[in-house]
Order: structure tokens, then C-alpha cells, then sequence
């Protein structure tokens, strides 16, 4: 009989061995040239999404300036609950991100929304706020991708019908970009900064 482990495993392998590797590859590297290019590199997301936009940013800003000497300038939308708080008593809570991004991002910047059914209101607001002001939008979706799919300039979609399995997927990516920033010779490629 296989145990609970053993068949979680066995399907978050499934998961991950269906992900598109070219698709993958190509959000890593909306992060690395936005980096290189000075940009705002500005996630968010809801519940295990708001944790997985928390984890990327806690990696990122910390382990690629340590690692290369040159700035990432990376910022959640997530970690000033005051913020939030007032946005979400003053307007929605549906606005909590759109307003944020109406508020710090400018045009080129990067905004990484995070959603697994890429259904929720307020990540699809922001995106259109993004959008509307010109950054590169990157929506990391599961399930049918849903709106967030559908707006996002470039998606990473897991498909997959787990919100778990989902959030896997999108953690297993920060860490994919870590190391394409911070230790590319890990990945046999030349130096993340040899093409700036």
C-alpha cells in the first residue's frame, strides 16, 4: 500500500515533470533582465500566494546583491499590514494592490501577481493597473489559469487542479530564479551578468 508521502510525491513529480520548461525559462528571464536593467521587481499575492510573493522577494533582494554586488530592487506589496489594512477599510479589500501599484510602480517594472486559480479580484485589479502604466506583468497561475491568465502580459500556468501542487510549482520557480541570478554556473551557463 503507498503511503501518503509516497503519493503526494509521486504526483507533485507528475506535476512538475508537465511544466513547460521553455515557458519557465522565459519568466526567469523577464526577472533577470529587469534586474539588469535597474526595475522595480514588485510581487503579490492572497493566502500560500502571499507567502510564496514574501519568499521570492526575502531570496531575491538578500542572495542576488550578495551574490553579484549589484542592486535588486525588489518589493512586495504584502509586508506593510497598515497599508493593507487601510486600503482594505477605506476602499476594498479588491483594491489593496491595484492602489499600491497605482502608487510605486512606473513604467518597465515588473510586477509578478501570483494567484493558483488566477481568479482573485485583487490580483486581477493590479494587474490592470500594471498594465494601464506600462509595466511587464507576469501572472503565475494554476488550475485554468483563469482571468489572470487571460491578462497578464506573460503567464507561468501549472496546470493542475491542487491549489498545493500549484504553490509548489511557483515556489520551485523563485528558487529557479534565485539560482539563475546568484549561481548560474550551477545551471552550466555562463555568469547571470555576462549578457548586460
Amino acid at each position: 500500500m503507498i503511503s501518503p508521502s509516497q503519493a503526494y510525491l509521486s504526483r507533485l513529480s507528475a506535476c512538475l515533470g508537465s511544466l513547460d520548461c521553455d515557458a519557465i525559462d522565459h519568466a526567469v528571464e523577464l526577472v533577470r533582465q529587469a534586474w539588469l536593467d535597474g526595475r522595480q521587481i514588485i510581487t503579490l499575492g492572497n493566502g500560500g500566494s502571499a507567502m510564496t510573493a514574501l519568499h521570492f522577494m526575502t531570496d531575491w533582494n538578500k542572495m542576488v546583491h550578495a551574490n553579484t554586488g549589484k542592486p535588486f530592487r525588489g518589493r512586495t506589496l504584502l509586508d506593510n499590514i497598515g497599508l493593507i489594512s487601510a486600503y482594505a477599510n477605506d476602499m476594498s479589500y479588491a483594491d489593496v494592490f491595484a492602489e499600491q501599484i497605482k502608487n510605486v510602480a512606473v513604467k518597465g517594472d515588473l510586477v509578478i501577481a501570483i494567484s493558483g486559480s488566477g481568479n482573485s479580484e485583487n490580483v486581477i485589479r493590479a494587474i490592470d493597473a500594471a498594465n494601464e502604466i506600462g509595466c511587464v506583468t507576469l501572472g503565475l497561475c494554476g488550475f485554468d489559469g483563469g482571468r489572470l491568465k487571460e491578462r497578464a502580459k506573460h503567464t507561468l500556468w501549472v496546470a493542475a487542479n491542487d491549489m498545493q501542487l500549484c504553490e509548489d510549482a511557483h515556489a520551485v520557480f523563485g528558487h529557479i530564479v534565485m539560482k539563475r541570478l546568484c549561481y548560474p554556473e550551477h545551471l552550466g551557463l555562463e555568469p547571470a551578468m555576462s549578457a548586460a
